[in-house]
């Protein structure tokens, strides 16, 4: 009697949340490498995470107002959450601003990347706790928003991992200019 096929496991497909969800969690890893850089007066350290994290935040907040947010508010009673949401992101990006327009060592880099830090956590608490939920219970394809998502974080330069010397690098390494990973 001939062997039936093993049944193929079926991978849970990627949607806007989980996306969206690795990108809180990799801006929580830069914010934490940042203090163990300023705890050991790293400036070069604390200058590429800061970098990595201020172009990581731009290109998320880039594809949530491009793409997650427009197709909430279509589809789920959402409007007052992400209202609140720009007015929180219209925050984070001048403090990016600031800290793209400084290094460390000028006055108030440090605490500017620690409110920045703050921020975020706040927005990212608020934003799964709440925006999150009404995208569950919402009328849109999270799967299909997934996949408009990932694609535009490609298109921005953001499908590789930020964290310097994260996952995909050796170790205590850090990328230099061309992405090329050099020991510190």
């Amino acid at each position: 009697m001939p062997r039936a096929a093993p049944a193929l496991r079926r991978r849970k497909a990627t949607t806007a949340l989980d996306v969206l969800k690795a990108d809180h969690d990799e801006a929580k890893k830069l914010f934490k490498q940042f203090e163990r850089f300023k705890r050991s007066d790293d400036s070069a350290g604390m200058r590429q995470v800061a970098q990595a994290a201020c172009r990581a935040l731009g290109i998320h907040a880039q594809i949530e107002e491009e793409i997650f947010y427009p197709a909430l508010r279509e589809g789920a009673d959402a409007n007052d959450a992400l209202d609140e949401a720009d007015v929180e992101h219209s925050h984070i990006k001048e403090l990016v601003g600031q800290l793209e327009a400084s290094q460390p060592g000028d006055d108030h880099f440090a605490a500017r990347f620690t409110v920045l830090s703050e921020y975020v956590q706040h927005h990212v608490e608020e934003e799964e706790r709440t925006i999150f939920s009404k995208a569950r219970k919402a009328e849109c394809d999270l799967v299909a928003l997934g996949e408009q998502l990932v694609a535009r974080k490609e298109e921005l330069g953001g499908g590789e991992r930020s964290v310097p010397g994260g996952r995909g690098g050796r170790r205590g390494a850090m990328p230099n200019r061309n992405g090329q990973r050099t020991a510190r």
